[in-house]
């Protein structure tokens, strides 16, 4: 099987790469990838590429129908990933996260890749006012650009004719858990890292938000699940929510969760602040139905302690860890500031270039 992944020198993507090597090891693995975190490495073994068969530079901008021939399968994962990066990147994110990844979708029809995986996000539910857990039917409440880059995404790709390609938009719960490439940008590895350098869990919202986790290495099996995943199993699209009902959480039990874990540390809980509005509970029995073999295995406490143990052999201890290239916005606006990229977060060499080459 022949697959490539867009996006893969991010956060997912080392972690993907090594699963796929693992569980599938005749396959072909190619990845594409801007290469804009590639520095960003927290890890002292070779290079995650190096697990790769081949590894091309490039926009997924960019990405046409020749690109992709020769391929079984297509998982996209490149995206501007978070909330901050949206509200900062907004009319970009929707031309990355949802304008692009229509067009690698359609590219991929026409060169007759079988299966595409879209990684969507749970996001989309925003905000539920009730406690029920929210399913795939269920009234959606985008409260971010990111959000409804994805939604977009999702109805963009329903629509789209496919020609049998088998197309599975996963709504993966918020990632967790350690990668090669960590972001600290996320809720739980940024508890960990608080706690190791400041020795304290820092809520700045009242807690009570829920918020459902999925393990990275997780979020790799059901990738491995969803390439390979027949039509009359779900249909030829799908959109699934895929995660653990244990792993649905408020953010200040996901706190004391880490407290415990960390010892000497205390936990802040901004309990006068007004709650987070992004909060919402996730059904996932469908995913169980589907992919009984492919289900969430890591648990809370084990990804807690690989943080904070792969951290400390690290020798991590830097208290302005938020300003740092484990937040990915702060990643992009240096490339910003350093003539890399511009606003749109195009090239902006090779934009001055065409621009030189138009005087002349």
């Amino acid at each position: 099987m022949r697959i490539l992944i867009t996006g893969n020198m991010g956060y997912v993507g080392p972690v993907l790469v090594a699963h796929l090597r693992r569980a599938m090891p005749e396959a072909y693995l190619a990845g594409f990838d801007r290469g804009w975190f590639g520095h960003c490495l927290t890890t002292r073994d070779p290079l995650p590429e190096t697990l790769l068969d081949e590894q091309r530079f490039g926009d997924v901008r960019d990405l046409g129908v020749e690109d992709l021939r020769g391929f079984d399968a297509v998982v996209h994962l490149a995206a501007i990933s978070n909330d901050p990066m949206g509200q900062r990147f907004e009319a970009v994110t929707d031309a990355i996260n949802h304008r692009a990844s229509v067009q690698v979708a359609k590219a991929a029809a026409e060169a007759g890749v079988k299966h595409f995986v879209f990684a969507s996000s749970c996001s989309v539910y925003g905000f539920a006012s009730e406690g029920r857990a929210r399913v795939e039917e269920d009234t959606l409440n985008p409260l971010t650009a990111y959000a409804r880059s994805k939604i977009d995404t999702e109805k963009s790709l329903r629509a789209l004719d496919n020609s049998g390609m088998v197309i599975s938009c996963l709504r993966f719960a918020t990632a967790c858990g350690m990668s090669p490439r960590l972001r600290l940008d996320l809720v739980l590895n940024d508890f960990v890292a608080g706690a190791l350098v400041n020795n304290e869990v820092s809520v700045l919202s009242d807690g009570t938000p829920w918020r459902p986790l999925i393990h990275v290495r997780d979020m790799a099996r059901a990738i491995e699940w969803a390439i390979q995943r027949r039509p009359e199993n779900g249909g030829a699209f799908l959109t699934v929510n895929v995660g653990s009902e244990r792993w649905n959480y408020q953010v200040r039990d996901l706190a004391e969760a880490v407290g415990q874990a960390m010892e000497g540390a205390t936990v802040s809980i901004a309990t006068s602040a007004p709650p987070d509005k992004r909060s919402y509970k996730v059904d996932f029995s469908l995913y169980e139905k589907l992919a009984p073999n492919h289900q969430p295995q890591e648990t809370l406490e084990g990804a807690v302690a690989e943080l904070r143990d792969r951290l400390r052999e690290q020798g991590f201890a830097d208290r302005d860890y938020r300003k740092s290239a484990a937040i990915r916005l702060v990643t992009l606006e240096k490339l910003i500031a350093s003539g890399t990229v511009d606003g749109n977060l195009e090239p902006a060499g090779a934009r001055r270039e065409l621009q030189r080459g138009e005087a002349a």
